[in-house]
């Protein structure tokens, strides 16, 4: 008989004696401490606040409450954003306090549901250490991760304006984003709009507004500029010019606040040659220690305002991550397992953090047109799979490498090459293989030179 696997047990007995749990809602929340009863050694009792009001002053009242209890732990549900004030007070008055998902606290099927009774039941299972933790950033990442997503809204607010004006000039009959390969991206075509906004409509004198390599296309956008643009469309494009003139000074905005508030976190800087550390330290390639920032942007496809989104979403201590799989687990880069015997399926997709995934895509976009290792897996893959789950398997790369780079800041990133996989191959074995195709075809092979057939 074969020795049996050992496995170390999950510890799901009393791993905190003195817990709290809260049961969030919008305006107020259940709490229940659960702490040894003094009455009776080895078991324990319930306390229970109904309905304290969400408001700061109400809980860090509580939370003074919670410290004198010499609380352990404090559960929050994960409830829309109405967990973010109990988290922020709780945590700012020194308590330890962890989020979970409505899914790893649910109740048993059959039970009563109440809002007492789920308090009770989380905090039971909070004392047990049969809940998961969510990743909830420190607050000096929490604000990075503010600007960072603020200004994705703003990108996102931006692209819609440029898509509104798009349908105001179809509905003029003007055509110019049939001919200007980017649309609406391109700067010409924004003047060209801003030019018929301010009351031009000479076609060839709309068309000579073009720059680079669209002027040698001013014949076709003369044509595609003669339409029935009236003054009424110019009033609507010109407040939609203005809405992204004014989305792209705030998207700047953002931009730098983001940037400042990643220099004021001292696990972010690096060292430089000298010695020094500080804000501004460890941004050349010539330091012993990169700024993380810089240090993420030596990964092909990130650039350096990526490298603060992917921060500012996955924070800088990746001892909250044990491995690079909780990670790329985490931002739902992989499906769940679904293995029974000997079938094993291909699992649910995850749905993870949706910004941090996103980010991590466009970075593996940008790193399939160079010419690296990153560059060549994701064509290998692309070519035999797909170019969805080429990206999806570069993402998840590239990831595991920014897990190394922030788990250990002397690290540097070094590029395997875009050969890597061709310098593996065995050459005796392709050989073989090629031998026996051909023999398997009837045909007598002969090896000249040095090489042997084995």
């Amino acid at each position: 008989m074969r020795k049996p696997q050992v496995v170390p047990d999950e510890d799901h007995e009393v791993v905190y004696e003195r817990v709290a749990a809260v049961d969030v809602a919008k305006a107020s929340g259940v709490v229940c401490l659960r702490a040894p009863d003094p009455a009776r050694p080895g078991r324990f009792v319930n306390r229970i606040w109904d309905n304290v009001p969400a408001m700061r002053a109400q809980i860090a009242e509580l939370g003074g409450e919670l410290l004198r209890c010499r609380v352990q732990m404090v559960t929050l549900e994960s409830t829309s954003d109405y967990w973010r004030i109990w988290y922020y007070v709780l945590e700012s008055i020194g308590l330890a306090v962890q989020l979970v998902s409505a899914s790893q606290a649910k109740n048993l099927k059959g039970r009563p549901k109440t809002d007492k009774l789920d308090a009770m039941w989380l905090a039971r299972l909070t004392q047990w250490g049969m809940l998961r933790p969510s990743f909830v950033p420190p607050a000096a990442i929490r604000r990075v991760r503010d600007f960072t997503r603020a200004r994705q809204d703003l990108v996102a607010e931006r692209t819609r304006c440029l898509q509104r004006v798009e349908k105001l000039l179809e509905d003029a009959m003007i055509k110019v984003t049939s001919v200007a390969k980017d649309g609406m991206k391109a700067k010409s075509v924004v003047a060209m709009v801003a030019a018929l906004a301010a009351g031009e409509r000479d076609p060839r004198a709309l068309g000579d507004l073009a720059k680079g390599p669209l002027r040698a296309r001013r014949d076709q956008l003369a044509q595609a500029l003669d339409g029935m643009f009236d003054s009424h469309h110019g009033m609507i494009a010109r407040s939609l010019l203005d809405q992204v003139a004014f989305l792209d000074r705030q998207i700047t905005l953002m931009e730098d606040q983001a940037i400042a508030a990643l220099a004021g976190v001292p696990e972010s800087w690096g060292v430089d040659a000298d010695g020094q550390t500080g804000p501004q330290a460890g941004t050349s390639p010539d330091s012993p220690v990169l700024a993380a920032a810089h240090r993420l942007a030596e990964i092909p496809g990130i650039s350096l305002w990526l490298a603060i989104v992917i921060i500012a979403e996955i924070g800088l201590n990746m001892t909250c991550f044990p491995t690079p799989a909780h990670l790329v687990s985490w931002m739902g880069l992989c499906r769940s397992a679904a293995s029974s015997g000997t079938r094993h399926g291909k699992g649910k997709p995850k749905k993870g953090n949706s910004y941090a995934r996103a980010a991590a895509g466009q970075a593996a976009i940008g790193a399939a047109r160079t010419a690296t290792f990153l560059g060549e897996r994701y064509s290998r893959i692309a070519r035999r799979r797909g170019k969805a789950i080429a990206q999806a398997a570069v993402a998840r790369s590239i990831m595991i490498i920014a897990w190394h780079l922030l788990n250990d800041p002397q690290a540097r990133y070094r590029d395997l090459g875009p050969d890597f996989y061709a310098s593996r191959i065995n050459r005796d074995k392709k050989i073989r293989n090629h031998i026996r195709g051909l023999q398997a075809l009837g045909l007598t092979i002969a090896i000249t030179g040095d090489e042997q057939a084995a």
